[in-house]
């Protein structure tokens, strides 16, 4: 784990114009900097950069952040992952907390089965363009596939020699220990003997999401009895199939852009795919779609189309891995392609604009395909088709969104000829039963009630704000607006002054103004919520309230940078957020002040109303609190009225009663008072 100060380094040290412009190309504007997005197909610039807040945003999907958000986001990488990469971008050496010795040891193994696999991989490659049987085999093999010489360099395919174990004698003269290379699944150890796995085979190297080698695929080019076409790695320390898909290092971006997915089977569809220009596809390499592989596909995009070739049977038993997308909620299509083709040979015939056409013009949604293939299966034969009722039945109840499932109800009520109360009935059958099992298996906890604590006012007495229960407040959007203020200019003093100008400066022996109070926003939010014994509902924002608070006595204390930087990644998301402007400065007050002026330097200068801002905010909190409170009392005299409990009643009407005069009371301040947001 990264220590704080070595985390406050990496955020400090990566200029965000610095990290996006690698990837986007950036035009000055103002103070800012502006680029398409790469996140969505952005045809006009709306992607920001701010140097000053050092943070970017697109102002039309909405992503952004500082430059850990981005780098995240655009090279798929985790929080710890994204840090390492930008301190090694700007040479910050990266502090790790000790690990224990068993950390110690699995770490070092878990590194080590990586290397064997980089030195492996650089090996197999060698022997491809370097050694004379490399060239003849293998290379002759992938140029006879029709793959480019940049392709084939792009992923990495090598071969592995025909010699039994010319990888293991070489990992083993270059310091490799044997057990990594067996625990790797390269060397292949018996009794008495040692060979290598993938021995006489092209070699397709199995990525992970951050570019790892983490497995590889090897085809045999002659024929053999008794021996499969394709070999893969076995399971091991940092290799799991059902968790990987080939090709996803190099789609992951085109998945994001697209917002679409290409599902396919085997390596070289990949392959031929981004050679016709199409990058944004991923193959599970064989084998049945899995929960881990599904989860992959779904941080990058909710929409999947699976290509498959003419072969019925093929797709029968794909159909069955589908339905677990359907229940992660992706949108499916599929298309099939034309007879005696398959994406390998159909991408080679294409270039990418008349494959994506073909894509579009012949995609449908899985359901539908499936209800039109099961049918012709079935014809005229009465127990075929009850069965296969039955079969698209349990696909549709998987879907989670009670809207979509709605919609494919209605269309295979059509094209089963079935009434559509049959099929929402077996439908609803299915799901009760699925949520029993769910439930049973679930362990049995009881969550505590979600709450508002109400200590005491400062006076002694019970405060009238009273707990709310509920799962969902409708109070989040008052509190993120007070922490809009808490983040933003938590330590700056709630009464601004305006800074001397040169001329007014103090004279020596000058008499002194009055003293002005140097109260924070931190302080005054503070002393505020607690004097009414309020405190946040939202879980994310109370703790950020609360970390808020515990530090409010360190002079040294930023909250936009504290949080900025804060390791819990919803945290720092939200403070990037918070921080990025609302609106941009007109062309007028741009005109007015300058292209370079900051918002600081103009009448939108937050700063300069604070005291009346601030104070704003959290009235309108207590204004919201105290409405929802009026109505639970009303909804509960009604139910006291039913049980003709009069004396309930009548308390209930004098809390009311306390209730909407405090209401007025706010309602005068908020009428008083008029805030100046830009």
């Amino acid at each position: 784990m990264i220590d704080r100060i070595t985390i406050d380094k990496i955020i400090e040290a990566a200029r965000i114009e610095e990290v996006v412009g690698e990837f986007v190309a950036l035009k000055k504007k103002g103070v800012n900097f502006v680029g398409l997005c790469p996140f969505h197909e952005d045809k006009t610039p709306s992607f920001y950069v701010s140097p000053p807040k050092n943070i970017c945003k697109c102002f039309a999907c909405g992503e952004g952040g500082n430059a850990v958000h981005f780098i995240m986001k655009h090279e798929q990488l985790s929080y710890h992952e994204a840090l390492k990469y930008l301190a090694k971008k700007y040479n910050i050496e990266v502090e790790e907390r000790e690990l224990t010795e068993e950390q110690k040891m699995a770490y070092n193994e878990r590194e080590s089965l990586f290397i064997i696999n980089e030195h492996a991989r650089t090996y197999f490659v060698n022997m491809l363009h370097q050694h004379q049987e490399g060239k003849t085999v293998g290379l002759s093999y992938f140029k006879e596939r029709g793959f480019r010489e940049d392709i084939i360099k792009k992923f990495q395919l090598g071969y592995s020699l025909e010699q039994k174990d010319a990888f293991t004698q070489d990992a083993l003269k270059n310091g490799f220990k044997k057990e990594f290379l067996v625990k790797t699944g390269l060397t292949i150890e018996g009794d008495n003997y040692i060979v290598d796995r993938f021995r006489g085979r092209v070699i397709f190297p199995v990525h992970t999401l951050s570019g790892k080698v983490v497995a590889f695929g090897g085809r045999i080019l002659k024929k053999a009895e008794n021996t499969g076409k394709y070999v893969n790695s076995p399971e091991s320390e940092i290799y799991h199939k059902s968790d990987q898909l080939y090709g996803i290092y190099f789609a992951k971006q085109a998945i994001t852009k697209a917002d679409c997915c290409y599902l396919v089977e085997g390596y070289t569809d990949v392959i031929s795919m981004h050679q016709a220009g199409i990058e944004n596809v991923v193959s599970s390499s064989g084998t049945s779609l899995t929960i881990g592989q599904i989860k992959l596909i779904h941080r990058f995009t909710n929409n999947i189309t699976v290509i498959y070739d003419g072969d019925a049977a093929g797709i029968k038993a794909a159909l069955r891995g589908i339905d677990l997308l359907l229940a992660e909620g992706l949108n499916i299509k599929v298309v099939l392609l034309p007879d005696g083709e398959d994406p390998d040979s159909f991408a080679k015939k294409q270039n990418a604009e008349s494959f994506t056409t073909y894509i579009k013009k012949n995609e449908t949604d899985f359901i539908r395909f499936k209800t039109q293939l099961l049918l012709e299966d079935a014809g005229d034969d009465p127990i075929k088709r009850a069965s296969l009722i039955t079969d698209i039945v349990n696909s549709i109840s998987l879907i989670p969104d009670s809207i979509i499932r709605t919609v494919y109800i209605r269309d295979c009520s059509t094209l089963l000829g079935i009434d559509e109360r049959v099929l929402v009935n077996e439908i609803r059958k299915k799901r009760l039963t699925a949520l029993e099992k769910e439930s049973q298996n679930r362990p049995q906890t009881v969550a505590p009630m979600e709450n508002i604590p109400t200590p005491a006012t400062a006076s002694g007495s019970t405060s009238l704000f009273q707990p709310i229960k509920q799962e969902k407040s409708p109070l989040d959007k008052y509190e993120l607006a007070i922490l809009y203020y808490l983040i933003r200019f938590g330590n700056l003093p709630i009464i601004y002054v305006e800074p001397p100008k040169e001329d007014e400066k103090k004279k020596p022996g000058q008499e002194e103004d009055e003293p002005v109070d140097e109260t924070t926003v931190l302080e005054y939010i503070k002393f505020d919520l607690e004097r009414d014994g309020l405190t946040f509902h939202n879980s994310l924002y109370k703790q950020i309230l609360e970390e808020a608070f515990e530090k409010i006595d360190d002079s040294g204390f930023v909250p936009k940078d504290y949080f900025m930087a804060h390791p819990q990644l919803e945290i720092s998301k939200l403070t990037a957020e918070i921080i990025s402007d609302r609106y941009e400065l007109s062309k007028v007050h741009l005109k007015q002040f300058g292209e370079n002026v900051c918002r600081e330097d103009t009448p939108l200068d937050e700063r300069k109303h604070l005291d009346v801002s601030v104070p704003r905010v959290l009235t309108e909190l207590k204004d919201a609190f105290i409405s929802i409170q009026i109505k639970n009392i009303k909804d509960e005299m009604k139910q006291k009225q039913k049980e003709k409990n009069t004396d309930a009643v009548i308390e209930l009407m004098h809390k009311l009663k306390e209730l909407d005069e405090i209401k007025r009371m706010l309602a005068k301040v908020l009428g008083e008072r008029v805030i100046l947001r830009y």
